[in-house]
C-alpha cells in the first residue's frame, strides 16, 4: 500500500521567480528620461550626473543623453576607502 496519494500531490516544483537584475543600458547607449539603467540590490553602482536612485536601488535617467560609466574614490565614515562605480548620463 502506498503511504501518500498517487494523484500528483507532489511536494516538489516550487521555485521563486527570477528578479531580472543587472545593467539594462550600457555605455554609449542613448537614454530617455525615466529609462531604467541598472536594476540592483544594494548600491553596487552609484548615481552620478543626471541619474537618480529609486526606492529599490534601481538607477534611472533624469535627462535625455548618452550613458557613461566611471569610477570614484569614496570615503566612508570610518575613513575606509573604496572605489565606487558611478553611472552618468551626459546630455547631448
Amino acid at each position: 500500500m502506498a503511504k501518500t496519494k498517487a494523484k500528483g500531490a507532489t511536494k516538489l516544483g516550487r521555485d521563486s521567480l527570477p528578479k531580472y537584475l543587472g545593467v539594462k543600458l550600457f555605455a554609449g547607449q542613448k537614454a530617455q528620461p525615466g529609462m531604467i539603467i541598472i536594476r540592483q540590490r544594494g548600491t553596487k553602482f552609484l548615481p552620478g550626473k543626471n541619474v537618480k536612485r529609486g526606492r529599490d536601488d534601481t538607477l534611472y535617467a533624469v535627462k535625455k543623453g548618452v550613458i557613461w560609466f566611471g569610477t570614484k574614490r569614496k570615503r566612508g565614515f570610518d575613513n575606509s576607502q573604496r572605489i565606487a562605480k558611478i553611472v552618468n548620463v551626459e546630455a547631448r
